[in-house]
């Protein structure tokens, strides 16, 4: 039976309650006082009559305000609380004393042993961690946290020691003991996945509602986590470099910089000079100059339109993604960058290796983790919530309410090709917008190149011979059903076509598992 009496602070409370207790000749097992001034008794169980008597007979006690019972003493409270703390903890636990022996063990450790909690009690922590002196650190003057690197069950753990102190009356801390808590490689990767877990958050901007665009995000979104090299391909216009920067913001690198680098609209030295700086003394310069890799140290580096970048720039990039390293031009120091890259291209970079223009090896470094952004074409349903997204964003910076689509020009949007994909799409609206007097759109109002509505746009200025406009064409369609049919027999079937046609006509397109994402 255990007693929670309330009272005032008066010097000789306590003895007055413990004479009671022996009038009654009640064997005590336990009392404690809390830092409230609360009296806390543990006796056997009694006989009621005798219970009915001990209580009153307390509660006359001058400054004994109540008596009640209950379940727990503090202490029991505290050791089931932290007995329960322990045992849900996925991670083995040791409680130590000052001599190094085990006090008490978690389930974990008992289950990773594979014995009970009672054999492993009173044992050395030696017998079952190495790779750390628990005595020599306990004898120390005042042993702080560590965290070290330590065996247990022949396996490498991380093991966080935090020594246990007490006050000891005076105002003074004692050493009572220790804690001891391991972390398993397994465990510290999940919880570093989950840490750096992407944000969904950072993909809002990319619109989604095909399945094929769905399945980019959900590509991207685990890619983001990870931390090797990004190769987007994709035609012009379809938003690489907004899925590109969803993709760092969604990164353990989100707080670093995001620089980009247009491959295609600089000459070869003027990007050499952009991607790495320059030392120095070089082109007469006082000072030097960082790059952009050392700009973009702990972020991402964009390089846009990679498939653009000269043979020279291919085999300085290629160097820092196999080493870290480089050097600035007209310099002879190394310098050491911790970068992401990210690129884009909508050339065929596997036709460019075949053909010499691009190197294999930097081919096969960029394209650890690679995504497909499909053409607008191919993603219909994203079509008018691109358009509504466009005419509510530029009906705000111009000051205006956003129209309504009429169903003319929801089915035009919906046909027209968009061979410059969502680029075009926005600049269309946003002149439609500017000239519109009305709160409506319709058809009449977007300016488009005419074109057929069709898988392929062939613009005006086209120049070749029909044969070389079918190869195009089959070439294009076999790429892109080649994903979803990746053996001949399967798109063979799909096609209507012998096995033997679909897998010469591969063969010379160049169409295999590694010039195409599967």
């Amino acid at each position: 039976m255990r007693l929670e009496i309330i009272c005032q602070d008066r010097l000789g409370i306590a003895q007055d309650v413990l004479d009671i207790l022996v009038n009654y000749e009640i064997d005590l097992r336990g009392i404690e006082i809390d830092i409230t001034g609360k009296i806390f008794l543990n006796f056997p169980n009694i006989e009621f009559k005798d219970f009915q008597h001990l209580m009153p007979e307390i509660r006359r006690i001058e400054g004994i305000e109540d008596v009640k019972t209950t379940p727990f003493m503090p202490m029991e409270r505290e050791q089931n609380q932290l007995r329960a703390l322990l045992q849900t903890l996925p991670d083995p636990v040791f409680s130590l004393d000052t001599k190094g022996r085990v006090l008490m063990v978690n389930e974990a450790v008992s289950t990773s042993l594979e014995e009970s909690p009672e054999s492993v009690l009173g044992s050395d922590i030696s017998d079952y961690v190495r790779g750390f002196n628990f005595n020599r650190w306990l004898d120390g003057k005042s042993p702080t946290a560590q965290t070290q690197k330590i065996k247990f069950i022949e396996q490498d753990f991380l093991a966080d020691i935090s020594p246990v102190m007490v006050p000891d009356g005076d105002g003074e801390s004692i050493l009572a003991g220790a804690l001891l808590m391991l972390k398993s490689e397994f465990r510290l990767g999940q919880q570093l996945t989950v840490f750096h877990q992407a944000n969904a958050d950072s993909f809002a901007s990319v619109q989604a509602n095909s399945n094929v665009m769905k399945k980019v995000v959900r590509e991207a979104t685990r890619m983001a986590e990870l931390d090797g090299s990004i190769l987007i391909f994709g035609e012009t216009g379809t938003g690489k470099e907004l899925l590109a920067r969803a993709c760092h913001e969604a990164s353990r690198r989100a707080s670093g910089n995001f620089l980009v680098l247009n491959c295609a609209s600089l000459p070869d030295s003027v990007a050499e000079t952009e991607l790495f700086g320059y030392a120095a003394g070089a082109f007469g310069q006082t000072e030097g100059k960082a790059g952009l890799l050392e700009q973009a140290q702990g972020g991402t580096l964009f390089l846009d339109e990679v498939g653009d970048m000269s043979t020279q720039l291919q085999a300085k990039l290629l160097r820092v993604l196999q080493d870290g390293s480089f050097r600035r031009v007209g310099d002879t120091s190394e310098v050491k960058v911790d970068v992401r890259i990210v690129c884009t291209t909508q050339k065929d970079l596997g036709q460019l290796v075949q053909d010499g223009q691009f190197r294999e090896d930097l081919y096969y470094r960029l394209n650890v983790l690679s995504l497909v952004v499909p053409p607008l074409r191919e993603r219909k349903s994203d079509i008018i919530s691109l358009a509504e997204r466009f005419l509510k964003q530029h009906s705000v910076k111009l000051g205006r309410r956003a129209p309504k689509l009429n169903k003319t020009c929801v089915d035009y949007l919906q046909t027209y090709p968009w061979p410059g994909n969502v680029r075009q799409l926005e600049n269309a609206l946003y002149r439609a917008l500017s000239l519109l007097e009305g709160n409506e759109l319709g058809k009449e109002h977007i300016q488009l190149p005419s074109a057929a509505t069709s898988i392929s746009f062939v613009p005006e200025d086209f120049e070749g011979s029909l044969e070389e406009e079918v190869k195009r064409f089959e070439k294009d369609l076999l790429k892109r059903l080649y994903p979803f049919y990746p053996s001949t027999r399967q798109l063979a079937k799909k096609l209507g076509l012998s096995h033997t046609a679909i897998a010469n006509k591969l063969r010379e397109y160049g169409i295999n598992k590694k010039t195409v994402k599967i």
